[in-house]
């Protein structure tokens, strides 16, 4: 079996809770899918900071990682490094938020190493159940 190259790329879920509730839920759920929060990225603040403009909306990007997997992971393709961690974004989207995981069997299909894909299955999984925790 090789690994689907056209996948999309994102698994998301529209929620109706403020922002800062949402990123607060994310964190959490992470945590009990095994992941921990490796960076936060404030999207938001870093455009306005360093482009003086502003971006619109607020948004982050959560670098987390399950080192189980990861391990597994740097084991069968020492160069994965490059791909991890597994970001999870969280925005504002009118009076919604969006809360989106990547999809690692598409994120990982750009390697072509078979050996990446009971990993990236198994960590899809546990994101998208982190996704709906939410």
């Amino acid at each position: 079996m090789t690994m689907p190259v056209n996948a999309d790329y994102g698994y998301r879920k529209r929620v109706a809770i403020p922002f800062e509730t949402a990123v607060e839920r994310v964190r959490e759920s992470l945590k009990e899918q095994g992941f921990g929060v490796l960076c936060d990225i404030d999207v938001a603040g870093t455009i306005s900071q360093k482009l003086g403009v502003d971006f619109g909306r607020k948004y982050v990007i959560l670098g987390a990682c399950n080192p189980n997997l990861a391990y597994r992971a740097l084991q069968a393709e020492t160069e994965l490094g490059l791909l991890l961690p597994c970001n999870v974004i969280v925005y504002e989207d009118g009076d919604e938020t969006v809360v989106s995981s990547i999809e690692p069997i598409a994120a990982l299909g750009v390697v072509g190493n078979d050996a990446l894909i009971d990993v990236a299955k198994t960590a899809g999984e546990l994101l998208r159940a982190a996704v709906d925790a939410v």
